[in-house]
């Protein structure tokens, strides 16, 4: 049996939580409304102001669904309760980024700004003009908004130039040594 799968998901207070027989799941909160079609191999019930994630059947596909519905299904009740964050730090010298409307301009040392339009569900901020803050409700949204800004420049591991998340580790190197 799946760890992950067997847990029941609480739904708060504030939270409806619908699921049609086809499988699509629809979860309406203080931030905002999530659809998402699942898959049949799988039964979504809800028990006492909770979500039962169940498989139909014990096939490997089966198997493998029941821990990633569950999950899927608890990303979109965070979201619509807290909502998520992905923070990024630009590292070089002369780089920065600004709001201009919704729109994300940053200078990462091309000799024209990058200029990001921000996409239907997420949001973006500049507490500082190294950082880059993106929110939204959509757990996975928000993650390849933050991806698709980071392969602007990826981190390089001699100096750290580069776009890096937060809380990112950047393994350096050592640079060349002169001749003896």
């Amino acid at each position: 049996m799946s760890r992950i799968g067997k847990l029941p998901i609480a739904i708060p207070a504030g939270v409806t939580f619908t699921v049609t027989p086809d499988n699509v799941v629809t979860v309406k909160g203080s931030k905002g409304q999530l659809v998402k079609a699942m898959t049949k191999d799988i039964n979504i019930t809800v028990e006492n102001d909770s979500v039962v994630v169940t498989r139909n059947n014990d096939e490997k596909k089966s198997r493998s669904l029941h821990g990633l519905t569950r999950a899927l299904i608890n990303n979109m009740v965070v979201g619509v309760t807290e909502g998520y964050s992905k923070t990024l730090e630009l590292i070089g010298v002369g780089y920065r980024a600004q709001l201009q409307g919704k729109k994300l301009v940053m200078n990462l040392g091309f000799s024209h700004p990058v200029e990001i339009e921000a996409v239907e569900g997420v949001t973006f901020e500049t507490p500082a003009a190294t950082k880059v803050v993106i929110k939204g409700i959509d757990k996975e949204l928000v993650g390849n908004v933050a991806a698709d800004i980071r392969s602007w420049r990826k981190p390089e591991p001699y100096k750290g130039k580069g776009i890096k998340y937060d809380n990112e580790v950047i393994r350096r190197k050592e640079g060349k040594t002169g001749k003896k």
